[in-house]
């Protein structure tokens, strides 16, 4: 752990010497693309946990969900059981499960059921008849025991296994992590089978943290977030639910706009009262109990039988925190700080009603550090895709 903890310091400090030696006739944003790029991947600390947790490919989907949630994270790698040992990492790895695949799943499932006056009740952002009970009984289904990860491989969108190399540049994993909306990269090296190591969004945020009193990081980290020209996203464009939306169209939103997560508003206002995002699919299906005396399941009444839930288990979880936003007039590293400490994706700018105007994803601060370069790429994404003659070519998440 504590060689953790001075490779994380590590690396700002070398972001700070490369920034001085870049100093010349360049642009501020050129600067730090040209520090970035110097840095190899190598620098990036270990993951804390020790280990890459996967999820083998003969893995039942409830187990997927379990591994996912118990670790608290996104997505996992999945090996398949069926590669020969000495394979190399693009012939042993199938792609990345995760909940957003998962939500694919369930939607589908849920359709099989659903009448034609459901489904349009449902798109159109009202209340459909749909219970809680209806989950307890997809849980218990055979549908749900018998899904194995590699049987629904082709049944739902993978999130796509772009991977890096120890000598591959930050800037490059920063890139993939902003402007090519990856969510997190697998660390491999060529020729090995294994993934030793991962980096996240999140992992990329506290890094940025780290590097606060470095004047590289302080030039962008004492502006305004309206000087950076933030929240991309505004209200008009957001995509957001009315608590008495039903919960399986917030999913089928999310799912159908791409997005991770969505606010749940006060109904009638532009109050944020709850977040709903691609993780939380898992109470659906691992913990349905919950929800069998509420009919319809609506966002509302979903957040508040899982706040209940999670207070009886005693467990800590950000739904049960207030929800986390700011104002135009706050600070780039005040954002940071907020979004660390939380450990969450998404921030919601409000203003002084506290009225939603808009949200600031972890993608959209990493953005503001860097800027692709013409031609940065090349061919770079040739081949980096692994693909089974068994398994079809997963589709590019864009959540």
């Amino acid at each position: 752990m504590q060689s953790n903890e001075m490779e994380g310091l590590e690396l700002p400090l070398k972001v700070q010497t490369q920034w001085e030696r870049a100093a010349g006739p360049l642009s501020p944003m050129d600067r730090l693309n040209a520090a970035f790029e110097t840095i190899p991947v190598s620098f990036f600390p270990l993951l804390a946990l020790g280990s890459v947790i996967e999820v083998k490919s003969d893995a039942s989907l409830e187990e997927a969900l379990e591994i996912l949630s118990s670790h608290h994270i996104y997505s996992a790698p999945v090996p398949d059981v069926q590669a020969a040992a000495e394979s190399s990492w693009m012939e042993k790895y199938l792609g990345m499960v995760d909940f957003a695949g998962i939500i694919h799943w369930l939607l589908n499932q849920v359709n099989l059921e659903r009448t034609k006056s459901e489904l349009a009740t449902l798109e159109a952002g009202g209340v459909a008849s749909l219970g809680g009970d209806k989950f307890v009984e997809m849980k218990a289904s055979e549908a749900f025991k018998t899904a194995k990860v590699s049987d629904i491989a082709g049944s739902f969108r993978w999130a796509p296994f772009i991977s890096v190399q120890q000598t591959d540049s930050l800037l490059t994993v920063l890139l993939l992590l902003s402007k090519y909306r990856m969510k997190s990269l697998p660390v491999v090296e060529s020729g090995k089978g294994a993934i030793f190591n991962f980096i996240t969004q999140g992992d990329v945020i506290h890094m940025l943290l780290q590097c606060s009193g470095l004047s590289w990081f302080d030039k962008l980290g004492k502006s305004t977030l309206s000087k950076l020209g933030l929240p991309k996203v505004r209200e008009g464009k957001l995509i957001q639910v009315d608590e008495n939306v039903h919960i399986i169209a917030a999913f089928e939103m999310m799912s159908k706009n791409g997005v991770g997560g969505v606010p749940v508003l006060a109904s009638g206002t532009k109050k944020v009262v709850g977040n709903i995002s691609a993780s939380d699919v898992s109470f659906l299906l691992t913990d349905p109990e919950i929800f069998q005396h509420e009919s319809p399941l609506t966002t509302g009444k979903f957040l508040a039988a899982v706040r209940k839930h999670l207070q009886d288990r005693k467990e800590s979880s950000p739904l049960l925190r207030p929800i986390l936003t700011c104002h135009q007039n706050e600070t780039l590293k005040g954002s940071i700080i907020k979004l660390d400490e939380a450990k969450v994706h998404r921030i919601y700018v409000v203003d002084d009603n506290q009225d939603l105007i808009g949200v600031i994803t972890l993608r959209d601060i990493i953005s503001t550090f860097v800027e692709e370069p013409v031609g940065y790429f090349g061919t770079f994404f040739d081949g980096v895709v692994p693909a089974s003659p068994r398994y079809p070519v997963p589709e590019v998440l864009t959540c």
